[in-house]
């Protein structure tokens, strides 16, 4: 199996490939685009700001091929933000628009932002990535941003209020924990990804 991490230069890449190959698969941190093209699985992680995730890939010319791909993806944490159409980080910045969600600063009067550490995930939808996984699981987290609930949220979480922690269209899946620092929950997950 031929297995992809963009290199989008602002991502837990080495916790993620560790973590792929702790389950007995190759993978390849690349943003060549033959490479891409021609992956099974491709992972599109990131940490940071929107903005520089989408410089990035810009200047790489992967936006478009992210867009038309028709290989299973899953987008991790700001991976998972930007398959969206609309970020407010950074005064507002427009990103791949592959799914009809906007990202939002995340509005807490009592819990303190950033959202960091343990918490569960409710899977309100079936799917295969939750396979074998018990539901309102403890995933981490680590993040500022969150998505609200809708059309494609398949899991959600909540922080004083309650977000999309998992999102799905066609084939492209999005994640707002980090599965690679997820201990046995997080490889499950990867695992059920990759066999897909």
């Amino acid at each position: 199996m031929k297995i992809v991490i963009i290199d989008t230069s602002c991502g837990n890449f080495c916790s993620l490939k560790y973590t792929i190959k702790k389950l007995g698969f190759n993978c390849k941190i690349t943003n060549n685009q033959n490479l891409i093209l021609n992956a099974d699985k491709i992972f599109l992680p990131g940490i940071g700001s929107a903005k520089s995730i989408i410089k990035k890939l810009k200047k790489d010319n992967l936006i478009r091929l992210i867009q038309n791909c028709k290989i299973d993806v899953l987008g991790i944490c700001l991976g998972m933000q930007i398959l969206g159409k609309y970020s407010e980080e950074n005064e507002g910045i427009l990103t791949l628009g592959i799914i009809d969600y906007s990202v939002h600063l995340m509005n807490n009067k009592y819990f303190p932002i950033p959202h960091m550490g343990w918490n569960k995930v409710n899977n309100i939808i079936k799917s295969p990535l939750f396979d074998k996984i018990k539901k309102n699981s403890y995933f981490y987290f680590s993040h500022s941003y969150n998505i609200c609930i809708n059309n494609y949220t398949i899991a959600t979480t909540t922080y004083e209020k309650t977000f999309s922690s998992v999102i799905h269209k066609e084939n492209f899946f999005g994640v707002q924990f980090h599965p690679e620092r997820s201990g046995t929950n997080g490889i499950r997950l990867i695992k059920n990804f990759l066999k897909m």
